[in-house]
């Protein structure tokens, strides 16, 4: 073969692996057509992507277990934010790139980050984007990368599941119902909440507690929102004692930005807390997903334990 010969043959390119998984249970557009384009999509961007379709929360941590294993560079979660906090909860501290590809309704964790919500974009994101640490919470061991609650929360998504495999209704129709149901109840949970090593112990009678991963925003027209996640601190939100109508009343003072001048309303912030009832066992949020898990509830901040592929030109004042 002639020197010229050689010069002419294609040159192999060396594309950046990473493995894609995602929610292959979440409905249309997630199959395996989408798989074949997502792959094309990112073959434009330099990387080689082994896209895998998950049944279920199982099926992602496997698929994410396996990936690290494997070496790849990257491992990108494609869902919604239950989706994200599965693959999440094997990427922690593993110290392998996270990239985002917000598929789902809500999308908290990715608007927080200022990830793109459009899917061109978030791949071109993953391809292109730089690499921040930021905090994930831990309560008993299990992960969540936004928020975990007590009280009317877990107890609305358990009645929507119930309304949604028995009725068959859909998931925002079976909320509904769900919410008033609930709210008809309106149960208290007695807590004893233990703040910071030396375990200072407040005791709240309450329908809800709500612990974020660093600190939200509960007022104004940002409320909901958190502008950085690498602060290392748990916040936790707990009402003392309101009714239905305390409930209604703390929404429109938080809506006008007086939220924080509510006498019954206490907003906590340490890196870890320790959550005592006098039920042996309680239903648990993290992410929106629901578990059951044993008492007392031992909430715990890992700092920088999660490295996310973030915008490359940060759009977001979460910047590290």
């Amino acid at each position: 073969m002639s020197a010229n010969e050689q010069e002419d043959e294609p040159k192999e390119i060396d594309l950046k692996r990473i493995a894609v998984i995602i929610n292959g249970s979440a409905g249309a557009g997630h199959g395996d057509d989408a798989a074949s384009e997502l792959r094309a999509k990112f073959r434009g961007y330099g990387c080689e992507a082994d896209v895998t379709l998950a049944k279920n929360g199982e099926d992602m941590i496997a698929a994410a277990r396996k990936a690290i294993a494997d070496g790849v560079q990257v491992v990108v979660a494609g869902g919604g934010d239950g989706t994200i906090n599965a693959v999440a909860s094997v990427m922690a501290g593993s110290g392998v790139d996270f990239g985002v590809l917000p598929l789902g309704t809500l999308n908290h964790f990715a608007k927080d980050l200022g990830i793109p919500l459009e899917l061109d974009e978030a791949v071109r994101n993953v391809a292109e984007g730089r690499r921040i640490e930021i905090d994930v919470g831990e309560v008993n061991g299990r992960i969540f990368i936004n928020n975990s609650s007590l009280g009317l929360y877990p107890d609305i998504v358990r009645d929507r599941e119930k309304q949604q495999h028995r009725l068959g209704r859909g998931k925002w129709l079976a909320a509904a119902w769900a919410a008033v149901a609930v709210l008809r109840r309106f149960p208290f949970l007695d807590v004893g909440v233990g703040v910071g090593v030396d375990g200072r112990q407040h005791a709240r009678r309450t329908p809800f507690v709500f612990i974020g991963n660093n600190e939200y925003t509960m007022q104004g027209l940002a409320i909901g929102e958190r502008q950085r996640l690498d602060a290392g601190v748990l916040s936790l939100y707990v009402a003392q004692r309101p009714g239905r109508l305390g409930l209604i009343r703390f929404a429109w003072r938080a809506l006008r930005g007086h939220l924080a001048q509510e006498r019954d309303f206490d907003v906590m912030l340490s890196d870890q807390f320790d959550i005592r009832t006098r039920h042996r066992r309680l239903r648990v949020a993290t992410d929106g997903e629901v578990t059951v898990m044993a008492t007392p509830l031992r909430y715990r901040i890992r700092p920088r334990a999660l490295a996310v592929i973030v915008p490359a030109i940060a759009n977001t004042e979460i910047d590290t």
